[in-house]
């Protein structure tokens, strides 16, 4: 039942034409899980909370950076090197105490995908690569639920729901993951700023018809719509059969090195990280080359030694978990090192220094 309290919020829904008392007590009991606190998961939450979804549960293991703050609205310069998943949770609860919000901060992958969808009653995908979409169709196909599907490049958005009572899953549309070779370079390709947040919002709104019986999801039909010329267009989906019958989850496929963080950090931003909150630095060059300059306080692994068996015993002073700044002469071996981290070591955000030492020193003297 609806409090005192939550009746007089949410009088413009109880007043809807459509909507009414009952659709707004199914949101307060419904269960969404939110795959991701970027720059589509961001408006999707402010607007779930907003509308009263009884509990949300949002996924996400990386930490606020100077870039995210273009797009991704939930954050600001404070909230730099903080986990996504708290920020997220504070600014939601302040915005609706009437709703419980539960962050996650780790991947959403193979061991926890069934239980995670299986809780909920919906799931919006708020992720940027292809392993963890696939992943979510068909932990969504195996525990019969509907997935909200978004996604933008550029100036491109899509939307669309799968797996909604039979319809069209998301193999349906893309069969097969694409060769890595074709798939969008996200340390490269940009974003308009404005796209995730109107995408991020068509989610949210999907979401609450599903879940409140309200309105028809955008299931079985593909929106794209472009930003720049404000054309839109749906296609029609058709269900495929063989695309339905998901026995086993795939396999984890580890994430790209820039579909949670941006390979490379520039000078500019590093400072910025420097002044709000902790921030690990990391020498990956030779002794010599250190005795001559360095960034301090910064630990010192020359790259050979990352690649040596034994290279935990040489980062034992360092935290996997914390921002991470790698540098060198120029950054490119700083670039290897950032590979050799999130593979081998669990750094999870970790970034090499763009131009490297030679990079600071001269921002330094400007």
């Amino acid at each position: 039942m609806l409090s005192a309290s939550e009746l007089e919020r949410y009088r413009p829904h109880l007043t809807l034409p459509g909507f009414g008392r009952a659709a707004q007590e199914r949101l307060k009991a419904g269960r969404v899980l939110v795959i991701g606190a970027g720059g589509l998961g961001c408006p999707a939450l402010l607007y779930l909370a907003a509308a009263g979804m009884g509990k949300i549960t949002v996924i996400d293991p990386d930490r606020v950076e100077a870039s995210n703050l273009q797009r991704q609205v939930l954050y600001g310069v404070a909230d730099i090197g903080a986990l996504k998943i708290e920020v997220a949770g504070l600014r939601l609860r302040a915005q609706n105490p009437w709703v419980t919000v539960v962050g996650l901060a780790e991947r959403f992958g193979r061991h926890n995908a069934l239980e995670l969808v299986r809780a909920s009653d919906v799931v919006i995908d708020g992720s940027d690569n292809f392993a963890t979409r696939y992943l979510v169709n068909d932990a969504c196909v195996m525990a019969d639920r509907p997935f909200v599907y978004g996604a933008i490049s550029g100036f491109d958005g899509q939307l669309s729901v799968f797996n909604w009572r039979g319809g069209p899953t998301y193999r349906c549309l893309f069969p097969t993951p694409p060769p890595p070779e074709l798939a969008p370079n996200c340390a490269q390709a940009g974003v308009l700023g404005v796209l995730p947040g109107v995408v991020g919002t068509w989610q949210a709104a999907e979401a609450i018809k599903i879940v409140s019986g309200v309105g028809e999801p955008m299931a079985g039909r593909l929106l794209l719509w472009n930003a720049l010329t404000m054309r839109s267009q749906s296609v029609a989906l058709v269900p495929e059969p063989s695309s339905r019958p998901i026995l086993a989850l795939p396999a984890d496929v580890a994430a790209p090195p820039c579909a949670s963080a941006r390979a490379e950090i520039d000078v500019e931003e590093m400072q910025a990280m420097l002044q709000v909150g902790p921030l690990q630095l990391l020498d990956v060059r030779e002794a010599s080359e250190r005795a001559h300059a360095a960034i301090t306080p910064s630990a010192h692994v020359p790259l050979p030694l990352l690649e040596e068996p034994d290279a935990d015993r040489y980062l034992a002073g360092l935290r996997p978990e914390l921002p991470t700044v790698v540098y060198c002469a120029a950054g490119v071996r700083s670039l290897r090192a950032v590979a050799i981290l999130r593979a081998k070591h669990g750094f999870t955000a970790v970034r090499s220094l763009r131009g490297g030492i030679a990079a600071w020193l001269a921002a330094a003297g400007s």
